[in-house]
């Protein structure tokens, strides 16, 4: 009987609580600093190292590179980078290894769709991605000297 009664005192206090109703597509939701939404790549600082690859959990990320065709510059030119979305977890670990901050985490959350071939996204689509860019990605795990703490 007490366990009936505290049950119907929960019941009874949902019911008189004031009742939160938002209208979603209309009005978009504002989502906190940290939270972890879609990838925006920027292709001119990558200098395909593949740690984003490497990295990745699920094996979603598909980063390959060719000899740069400048002789004079050394290093790679990035040809393709393709994210599948359909495993991703958001999980920011690619975005945490990249030495040159060419991928970053938004807060751009809106990626449904009614086919899953439009969950695989590339370079294109990536870098046009760029409305809603985080803003503390800088020194996230950097030492407190850096970060303009103490010395």
């Amino acid at each position: 009987m007490k366990g009936l009664l505290k049950g119907l005192g929960v019941t009874f206090k949902a019911m008189t609580a004031k009742k939160i109703t938002t209208s979603y597509p209309d009005v978009p939701f504002v989502m906190p600093d940290r939270f972890r939404g879609i990838q925006h790549f920027e292709p001119d600082k990558c200098i395909v190292c593949n740690q984003c690859a490497r990295i990745c959990p699920t094996e979603c990320i598909t980063l390959t590179g060719k000899a740069n065709p400048d002789p004079e510059k050394k290093g790679k030119v990035i040809d393709t980078y393709d994210i599948n979305f359909e495993i991703c977890i958001l999980c920011d670990l690619c975005t945490e290894v990249c030495p040159t901050e060419a991928i970053v985490m938004t807060n751009n959350f809106e990626l449904a769709s009614y086919s899953r071939d439009d969950l695989f996204k590339d370079r294109e689509w990536l870098d046009s991605n760029n409305h809603n860019v985080r803003k503390d990605n800088n020194n996230i795990g950097a030492p407190a000297a850096a970060k303009g703490g103490a010395k």
